[in-house]
């Protein structure tokens, strides 16, 4: 029978769109262009295909890394990350603890917000499957000596014959750092669109060969077995397209937004001096686009508010916590002494960031700081 140039669908049932899981030739065609997408990412990341696991975000790909270790472990699993993650990495592990699926160790970083990579190793003890460290930070923008906790983790596992797995959360990353996960050594790695420009809303998951998941979410069998549900296909597109432009302007917009990074600097600890202002994080292993500062005697909500009615964005801490009343955990994990209330304030440069941004905006907070002087000084 010769084949029809009709194309009537009639899979709604299915989805409203071609379903990659369909076997019809609409479905064949969403599929080819979800395996598409998928070479993309695995050439960005340096991985294979098959170890590209897409996502709803961020927070899925964190949870379905460290829950699926754990759920897949044998034994009463010990996994280990540090006092500043984001919320969807520190909060699971506090969630499997209470549960009694997993014993945590949750490590301090340094005052400068970078965790030690020998403090990470002399957490490791005979139960131990995970450790969890994100790539930057998304408060304080400090980079994490990703390769070299890598080093170590490998080091513990060739001397006492383990396999101890090292995941990394990297959404704050993915504008800025290397992603090849070869050069960092890392098993598991967390993707988010949300922080890349034009991208869809989707998230990815890498995943090594030889790592073993438990499907944590259940209900079906899309991604390899362990993210049920019919992918987003139209977001995935763009995000795969969104990340692969990236690469190609990285090492330029990081030299301008360094730029820019370090005169926004300048200009607040020259402006105002008499505040005693505070840079939170180091100032040389940091990302490329962010300021985050503390004016010890004032709230840092209220410079985000005052701030915000000039037209200029800004935040007080992860904007997953904005909701919550307490201060930032970030900021008191690197300054025990300070007051959980002032918290810090962040601004995050972008591709749209010009040099006349930074000056009305060091403008417009020095008339906020002389206006609140008298209450706070």
């Amino acid at each position: 029978m010769a084949k029809s140039n009709k194309n009537i669908y009639l899979d709604y049932a299915a989805s409203v769109l071609p379903n990659p899981s369909s076997i019809h030739s609409a479905g064949v065609l969403a599929k080819n262009k979800l395996e598409s997408s998928r070479t993309i990412v695995a050439s960005v990341l340096s991985a294979h295909k098959d170890e590209i696991i897409f996502t709803s975000g961020a927070t899925e790909s964190n949870n379905l890394a460290i829950q699926g270790v754990v759920l897949a472990s044998s034994f009463f699993p010990h996994i280990i990350t540090t006092n500043i993650e984001h919320p969807s990495v520190l909060e699971t592990f506090k969630l499997l603890e209470k549960r009694k699926l997993a014993e945590i160790s949750i490590v301090p970083v340094e005052e400068n917000g970078i965790v030690n990579p020998k403090k990470i190793k002399k957490e490791i003890k005979e139960n131990t499957i995970l450790v969890s460290v994100m790539y930057a930070n998304n408060e304080i923008g400090t980079i994490q000596p990703i390769k070299e906790i890598a080093k170590e983790i490998r080091h513990y596992n060739k001397t006492n014959h383990k396999k101890v797995l090292f995941h990394t959360d990297a959404v704050q990353a993915v504008n800025y750092l290397d992603l090849n996960v070869e050069r960092l050594g890392v098993d598991l790695l967390s993707i988010s669109g949300a922080k890349i420009e034009d991208s869809g809303r989707v998230g990815l998951l890498y995943k090594k060969r030889n790592v073993s998941l438990a499907n944590v979410f259940g209900g079906g069998d899309q991604e390899m077995g362990l993210r049920p549900g019919t992918e987003n296909l139209q977001e995935i597109i763009k995000f795969s397209s969104a990340l692969k432009k990236i690469q190609d302007v990285k090492e330029k917009e990081n030299k301008r937004l360094t730029k820019l990074r370090d005169y926004f600097v300048q200009k607040i600890i020259k402006n105002f001096g008499e505040f005693s202002v505070l840079v939170n994080g180091d100032l040389e292993n940091r990302l490329p686009n962010n300021i985050n500062i503390t004016f010890p005697k004032i709230p840092s909500d209220l410079l985000m508010i005052e701030l915000s009615a000039k037209g200029i964005m800004a935040s007080s801490k992860s904007a997953c916590k904005s909701s919550k009343a307490e201060g930032s955990y970030v900021i008191k994990a690197i300054r025990p002494e300070a007051d959980l209330e002032i918290g810090g304030l962040r601004f995050s440069l972008g591709r749209d960031t010009k040099k006349s941004d930074i000056d009305y905006t060091i403008k417009t907070l020095s008339v906020i700081l002389q206006k609140l002087k008298k209450w706070y000084y």
